[in-house]
């Protein structure tokens, strides 16, 4: 992003990437379907009748082995229905917003339903102190951006779900500063 452009710009606006992401409907048709097929084999242990196409579990005894198998069926499909309304939902989808105009920084993330399904949190540029990068690397690498108060609080402006690329964080969180002209510091 050209520099003289981005100050020239009245408003900026970032998109937090939520919980729609091919990743996670993967791990919830892994975790339906194989919650399903642990239900159907206890099932079909008690019934004496095969439920299942692929296997066939009539020969095990309910007790332990069918018992086990549908208790585990049950975490299963639940962890599935959960994971499938956190899709549906997009938890964690969101935007940052800052405004030249109205001299303010809005932060916008959705969360589960209820009274606090959305959550906006605005604060007015004189309250701003840093842009803090928090890089950490090794086998779980995380790279987030927090936007710090003048009060100490350190409000995430990036989600933390995925690593992002060292020189494109950087880049943000310099243009970020550069805009809002504020301190840019790194942990």
């Amino acid at each position: 992003m050209n520099y003289q452009n981005l100050e020239q710009r009245p408003l900026l606006r970032s998109y937090i990437e939520g919980s729609r992401q091919v990743s996670n409907l993967f791990w919830a048709f892994a975790v339906s379907f194989g919650g399903l097929g642990f239900f159907l084999s206890g099932l079909s242990s008690f019934f004496k009748v095969n439920l299942l196409i692929f296997s066939d579990s009539t020969s095990l005894s309910f007790v332990p082995q069918g018992i086990v198998l549908v208790f585990y069926g049950t975490v299963g499909l639940t962890l599935g229905i959960f994971l499938w309304l956190t899709i549906w939902w997009d938890i964690g989808f969101g935007y940052n917003e800052y405004s030249k105009e109205t001299q303010q920084v809005t932060l916008y993330r959705k969360g589960f339903p209820g009274k606090n399904r959305e959550i906006c949190l605005k604060f007015n540029f004189s309250e701003l102190r840093s842009i803090k990068m928090f890089i950490k690397d090794g086998l779980n690498p995380q790279r987030q951006l927090f936007l710090c108060l003048n009060d100490t609080r350190e409000i995430p402006l990036t989600g933390s779900n995925k690593p992002t690329a060292l020189n494109k964080i950087e880049t943000e969180a310099l243009n970020l500063a550069r805009y809002l002209n504020i301190y840019l510091e790194t942990d």
